[in-house]
């Protein structure tokens, strides 16, 4: 394949911090690329640089000459006044222009433009590409395609800014975790158009069955470095512990040989000037090389848990409705059902997953068992030794000037381990976290989003609770504290909830799912993510079964009927009916012919092309209906001659 984009001792700092040195990549034309690093590593910095956005300090980057690049950001920002369409084709070169002035035209009473647009339209085949943008706006659930982008949450502002990038004609697609904000259908729609798609794709994102199933190659962005894996995430573990027991040898036979150095340095007396100055430089360096110490981090969060006693909470017929406005003056307001009657008794050292499409009512749930949303009816009733920690997706306020340290010593000075009486400090406890001592210095504006995410974890675990509820979790962390986050709730001797999308956390975490479906209705599942998937793709294989039997049974049966049984008739009314039909039929055809004429005939006036263009399909469809109902009495009259 040829090259795309090549990079070449590529280094970035910010003050006084090296992010990445000297580190250098290749890009393929229709190459898949996933970046893993822990967060504040550099991951959406060097997005940003490839993508021409940010500069580098040193190295440079060298794109084939006519390419070009599409970025999505984590944060995207829009003209709070564009709409939702014109956003999501802003990068589609010249034909989102013509589509928005179009659409402008078609707004605008008696426009004189409209006639020209159209053929215009027409000649550069611009409608498939705005039916495509509406299809993958549907897809992603924004359904409103003249709103405001103002008025859109950021989770939506996020999912049209993905549209945009997919609909773009680059060369290289650059992702920074285009799966968040995404609820599982969309994830594993994401996963089958890109796997599809022809375009060079480089993407951060911490979903692992993603980085598995989409990409071919895999770079870590590690202590300033850049280490290149050529296959997918599996194929990435693999080598990469390889890659960390060679560092763990070649450092040991670094340490055995600083000792012996070391002996000597002391062993020579100190009024002998003349020491062989090459084996002093020797020993220099080589102590410098041991002192860097490769920590790989993976903390065990041995943390004290509270008791929990045998009853833990009860749902009794819980119902929570939502008003919704009308948003168009032809609509009426209405009622959002997220539960209705809901019963449940939540088992001891129960670990269960919610899922559900965006919008379903997974939040508001976990928001009314804390007590943060009160039910229409119904109650929830919690144990008495019941002590919940909750990690929100809407994040947690630090004041900006205080340091990593400070934030947590406001919470305990000291964290009970739970073993043997064994006592962690502030410090010890962020450093499980993989926040190195340096870090816990610097002040938390300086935090990534996910560092800052991190320290949120870390102080809701540090309470001891015996209830976690975690609320999208995987959104902005690293697959390291992922990683470490997973072990910890593996031998959590506690009962916990989990709302997420992420279907690794949820295979790994969870027993037992509830799967809200919308409008109240609500699954109970024994079993993780991927037996679900198994369970709902085989009933609906069934249904769709089901669905193609029917007509062959019908067949069947009407072929198997006795020779003796005399065939149907027409009735007399029936005769009559396919009579008037073939006239209805006639009549129908001469006005759809009529219609589509005068819309091409370039003489109607707007509001004419408009009532006229709208009458097509309207006789298209009686006369589909018209016809069918022919064929069904032509072929009984037939049968019954």
């Amino acid at each position: 394949m040829a090259s795309l984009l090549e990079v070449q001792h590529l280094t970035k700092r910010f003050g006084s911090r090296t992010l990445f040195q000297d580190i250098s990549l290749s890009i393929a034309e229709g190459q898949r690329v996933g970046l893993i690093a822990r967060n504040g590593e550099g991951k959406s910095t060097l997005l940003s640089i490839l993508a021409g956005h940010e500069a580098q300090d040193e190295g440079t980057i060298v794109m084939r000459r006519d390419a070009t690049v599409a970025l999505l950001e984590q944060s995207p920002a829009f003209d709070p006044e564009e709409t939702v369409i014109d956003a999501c084709l802003s990068r589609t070169g010249e034909l989102a222009e013509l589509i928005s002035r179009y659409e402008r035209a078609l707004a605008t009473p008696d426009s004189p433009e409209l006639m020209g647009l159209i053929e215009e339209m027409e000649r550069r085949e611009a409608w498939s590409l705005e039916q495509r943008a509406k299809r993958i706006l549907s897809i992603l659930h924004i359904d409103r395609f003249d709103q405001p982008m103002g008025q859109l949450s950021g989770g939506q502002r996020k999912r049209v800014a993905l549209a945009n990038a997919l609909l773009s004609e680059a060369d290289l697609l650059i992702l920074d975790e285009p799966t968040n904000h995404l609820d599982l259908t969309m994830i594993e729609w994401l996963e089958d158009y890109l796997k599809r798609s022809s375009k060079a794709l480089l993407l951060v994102t911490h979903d692992r069955y993603f980085l598995e199933n989409v990409c071919s190659t895999i770079l870590e962005l590690a202590d300033e470095s850049l280490y290149s894996y050529e296959g997918n995430y599996q194929y990435y573990l693999e080598k990469r512990q390889e890659r960390l027991d060679v560092a763990d040898a070649t450092l040991a036979k670094a340490r055995n040989l600083y000792r012996k150095e070391l002996d000597w340095i002391r062993r020579m007396p100190q009024a002998r000037g003349g020491k062989a100055k090459y084996r002093k430089d020797a020993f220099a360096r080589l102590s410098e090389q041991v002192s860097v110490r490769r920590e790989e981090r993976a903390a065990r969060l041995d943390v004290a848990g509270a008791y929990i006693g045998s009853k833990v909470f009860e749902a009794e017929y819980v119902s929570k409705a939502f008003p919704v406005p009308a948003l168009t003056a032809g609509e009426a307001p209405h009622d959002k059902v997220i539960l209705k009657d809901f019963t449940y008794t939540f088992a001891r050292y129960e670990k269960l997953g919610i899922i559900g499409g965006n919008g379903t009512g997974k939040s508001t749930f976990i928001k009314l068992l804390l007590g943060l949303e009160h039910p229409d009816s119904g109650r929830f009733v919690i144990g008495e030794t019941v002590r919940f920690g909750y990690f929100s997706q809407d994040g947690m306020t630090f004041s900006e000037s205080d340091k990593v340290i400070d934030a947590v010593r406001k919470h305990a000075e000291y964290i009970d381990t739970g073993i043997g009486g064994k006592r962690l400090s502030a410090s010890q406890f962020l450093t499980h976290f993989l926040f190195a001592p340096s870090r816990q210095q610097d002040y938390i504006y300086k935090l990534s989003g996910g560092e800052r995410r991190r320290l949120q974890l870390c102080i809701v675990l540090m309470k001891a609770p015996n209830f976690l509820i975690l609320d999208e979790p995987t959104n902005d962390l690293d697959i390291a504290t992922l990683q470490v986050l997973e072990d910890y709730l593996e031998n959590f001797r506690g009962c916990v909830i989990v709302v997420s999308h992420d279907r690794y956390f949820m295979d790994r975490i969870v027993d037992h799912l509830l799967v809200f479906e919308g409008e109240g209705r609500i699954t109970d599942f024994p079993g993780n993510y991927t037996q679900y998937r198994e369970w709902a793709d085989a009933r609906e294989a069934q249904a769709r079964e089901e669905k193609q039997r029917a007509p062959r049974q019908a067949e069947d049966k009407k072929a198997a009927r006795p020779a003796a049984e005399r065939p149907r008739r027409l009735t007399y009314k029936e005769r009559q009916e396919l009579t008037a039909l073939e006239q209805e039929i006639e009549t129908l055809t001469a006005e759809k012919d009529r219609l589509e004429a005068a819309v091409c005939s370039g003489t109607l006036s707007p509001d004419d092309l408009r009532e006229q263009s709208a009458r097509i399909p309207e006789v298209m469809a009686r006369l589909d209906e018209k016809e069918n109902r022919w064929l069904e009495l032509s072929e009984i009259a037939e049968g019954g001659k």
